[in-house]
């Protein structure tokens, strides 16, 4: 299908107008897809009469969030999503650099929101609220357009190498395409109930879960937060038979003990991103169903898709006009070469940096970013800022990302923020943090800490002071600190953090280490230290 000839995400909405199934369900109320366009109809003539073009939402998933999307899309204004992890004025530089002119948060987000310099804010679970869409109620005249597909519908935060998170422009079409597309390949159908537990002011959650669900006509159930425990209940209580997953949720998940009954559920087919190879197998043995893993990110310049004969850990095949290239020369990479065991043997020739050489693919770029659009596009083609390898047939491998930004629990962060944080703890006089291997997928914090001359390291103290930044996302905490004697750097004085993360632990500084969600530090023992982190030998 042209994109020309796409329906828009508001004409995908509009179609559900007068279907009365059950279109969402969140805890114990439900609202028909009738009901559904009627509340987006109302809150859409409510943001076209405030004049309000970029508006903030910080909220989790709940209904709210669901209706202000279709409003958005049916009104032209836009939705920026917030990330309840981030604190203080980091928190506030999101709003104002996106131009938001409006923040709709709910109760147990507005005090984060307390003494920071914003635009107005209104708070869905407040009488306000209520007054506030009163006079709308029963309004139907926002205008979805005849085609929308190049109009902004969302700015979605991520990270790159600049070390600042970046909004990037999601297009109307880059809503519509993928759940377009899910709907006819049969990933979800009008009879299917989705599950919305990844956050939603992620692309991915829209994009994969909500926007087929949308273009099906499917059920959406929405949770506030994923939760490993929550799971199997909620599959048998709604009758699940889509769950939608991006980074760790599936080893969360595979963590929970086996039962003979896990099987016994109406899960069909869990589709999803960043999923360790292994607990893709595990997954759909344990609980009966097809996993569809795929790669991608935001931006949209480049995805891959796992076809049935990928080999365990491969992207899949890349799609025409899509190669990896040397980031310095330009040119293509080697294949690559194994050993016996499955070592790479050539990674300096073989690893190269993902890019669409045909051009933008789905990138719409940045919002106010003119300098970030400039580094993704170079010479015409997209540069994804992912490393990855490719075989003699062809599949691709992921070989890691720009080392200024992490992807933890399947958040990415950018690591300029959290080294200001920690640039405040008085014995530091230099901070770097970057990216380590996790265990099983995705990346864990590692932070090298340069003392003052006659500075020590307290873990007692250090732990303390981290528990008072108010600022310090939920997720910016180190799992590993490295107290160095020095930092390797460029003659210009800048840290080579590639070198850090390839040593990891494996060094001669003291490096300390914090177990699970404590905030408790205790130094490596020589046996941990002597651990290769996953995916060393690629590196």
């Amino acid at each position: 299908m042209a994109p020309s000839a796409l329906p828009t995400v508001g004409e995908l909405l509009l179609a559900r107008a007068g279907d009365e199934r059950v279109g969402l369900l969140f805890e114990d109320e439900s609202w028909t897809w009738d009901d559904h366009v009627r509340r987006s109809l109302e809150r859409g003539a409510w943001l076209r009469s405030v004049g309000s073009g970029h508006v903030a939402l910080l909220l989790d998933n709940v209904p709210e969030f669901s209706f202000l999307l279709g409003a958005a899309a049916l009104s032209g204004s836009v939705i920026v999503g917030l990330n309840p992890t981030r604190r203080g004025r980091e928190l506030e530089r999101d709003v104002a650099v996106t131009d938001c002119t409006l923040v709709i948060t709910e109760s147990r987000h507005a005090a984060a929101l307390d003494g920071l310099a914003l635009p107005p804010v209104l708070v869905v679970d407040s009488p306000d609220w209520a007054s506030t869409l009163a006079p709308f109620r029963g309004r139907s005249d926002a205008d979805a357009g005849p085609n929308r597909g190049e109009s902004l519908v969302m700015l979605i935060f991520t990270s790159g190498t600049s070390g600042e998170p970046k909004a990037v422009r999601v297009t109307d079409q880059k809503i519509a395409r993928p759940g377009i597309a899910m709907a006819q390949r049969g990933s979800i159908g009008r009879a299917d109930v989705a599950y919305l537990s990844m956050p939603m002011f992620h692309s991915a959650c829209v994009m994969q879960a909500w926007a087929p669900a949308l273009a099906a006509g499917a059920t959406m159930v929405l949770r506030r937060k994923f939760s490993a425990s929550g799971f199997l209940p909620d599959i048998r209580r709604y009758g699940v038979t889509y769950f939608h997953y991006v980074g760790k949720p599936m080893a969360y998940l595979l963590a929970t003990p086996d039962r003979a009954d896990d099987a016994d559920n109406p899960l069909r087919v869990a589709a999803g991103n960043e999923a360790a190879p292994l607990d893709i197998e595990r997954f759909a043995r344990r609980f009966g169903c097809d996993v569809q893993e795929g790669f991608g990110s935001t931006e949209g310049g480049i995805y891959l898709s796992r076809t049935p004969d990928t080999p365990p850990g491969a992207l899949g095949l890349a799609p025409e006009g899509v190669d990896i290239l040397n980031p310095d020369s330009g040119r293509p990479v080697s294949v690559a070469k194994f050993d016996a065991s499955g070592r790479l043997l050539n990674a300096d020739e073989a690893i190269g940096e993902l890019v669409n050489t045909s051009g933008p693919g789905q990138f719409a770029g940045y919002y106010g970013n003119e300098e970030a659009d400039a580094e993704r596009m170079r010479g015409g083609m997209y540069w994804s800022g992912d490393l990855a390898y490719r075989d003699a047939d062809g599949f691709v491998y992921f070989a890691g990302r720009s080392i200024e930004w992490l992807r933890v629990d399947g958040e990415n962060l950018a690591a300029a923020p959290i080294e200001r944080v920690l640039a405040r703890y008085a014995p530091v006089s230099q901070v770097a943090v970057y990216a380590v291997p996790a265990a099983d997928v995705g990346d864990e914090l590692m932070a090298a800490l340069l003392l003052r001359a006659d500075a020590v390291f307290d873990p007692t103290t250090f732990s303390s002071f981290l528990a008072a930044q108010a600022d310090l996302g939920t997720k910016w905490t180190p799992r590993y600190v490295r107290v160095s004697k020095a930092l390797p750097a460029t003659d210009t004085n800048k840290v080579l953090k590639r070198l850090l993360a390839k040593e990891a632990w494996r060094c001669h500084d003291d490096v300390w280490v914090r177990d699970g969600k404590e905030l408790e530090y205790r130094p490596m023992t020589t046996a941990e230290r002597e651990r290769s982190p996953r995916g060393a030998a690629q590196g």
